[in-house]
């Protein structure tokens, strides 16, 4: 696929940041004897992650407006445009050594999510989208699953963790979900939780207590692949709320009356 201006430099900005992170997450192995060392280690590499991205991605579009997960926000001289990135989604398993986490970057205009960018560098998948021209991982088109029954489905979602206020809500979710369906995943990345929704990995996936980070270049891609996304409150904003359900057409419904409780 041959995709914008604006594509191809969130895709290089992935590469570039991803290509570090894949050299940081080599030594996370010699620092594991030592949780503040490893911690510390991370910790810079995110920021060094996050530097990198906006070096690639403000350097071409030096008007748009910014947000990610360690600098904050920003306007920006174009007001209707922001990118919103993640430059390491899943830091917990990176900081265990596990090879499942993402960079993660989409483009707002006007409120809407109109391209996004979830890239795994461990396993070298870059799943992409543009609003209106299908979501794709690497050279291959994407599609939500075709499964239409939920016993024959799997679903993730994460789990709270250190004493989160919404563990009771989750383990209630949990309780209606998990006798009606072949199982639950929690591998602990939104990002790569969606995009994999989007490439038929998963069948569904719903989660509460995100940022708009985590969300915004996943949810663009599910769409693009066929899938339907909403908030887990009808009349919520999944970006703002920081709530999100999603599944293929055919489980929807059913799906997410039992996500909402």
């Amino acid at each position: 696929m041959v995709g914008s201006a604006n594509l191809n430099i969130m895709i290089k900005a992935a590469r570039r940041a991803g290509r570090g992170l894949v050299k940081d997450f080599r030594e996370v192995e010699n620092l594991q004897v030592s949780v503040k060392g490893a911690g510390d280690f991370v910790s810079r590499a995110d920021l060094q992650a996050e530097k990198t991205i906006k070096e690639e991605l403000m350097g071409a579009r030096p008007t748009y407006g910014w947000l990610a997960e360690e600098g904050g926000g920003d306007e920006g001289q174009d007001p209707t445009r922001r990118w919103i990135v993640d430059p390491l989604d899943g830091t917990t398993n990176f900081l265990h050594g596990l090879p499942h986490w993402a960079v993660s970057i989409a483009l707002e205009h006007k409120g809407q999510i109109v391209a996004g960018v979830v890239f795994d560098p461990a396993k070298d998948e870059m799943f992409f989208a543009e609003k209106g021209a299908g979501a794709w991982m690497n050279d291959m088109r994407l599609r939500v699953s075709g499964r239409h029954r939920m016993i024959e489905s799997i679903f993730a979602t994460g789990l709270p963790f250190a004493g989160r206020a919404d563990l009771p809500d989750t383990l209630k979710d949990l309780g209606r979900i998990l006798p009606v369906c072949a199982g639950v995943r929690r591998w602990g990345a939104a990002a790569l939780d969606l995009a994999y929704v989007a490439a038929g990995r998963y069948d569904g996936y719903w989660e509460r207590r995100l940022n708009a980070w985590d969300l915004a270049a996943g949810l663009l891609i599910v769409r693009e692949a066929g899938g339907i996304v909403e908030p887990l409150n009808p009349a919520g904003d999944i970006l703002a709320d920081g709530e999100i359900v999603c599944a293929n057409e055919a489980l929807f419904t059913g799906f997410a009356k039992l996500a909402r409780g």
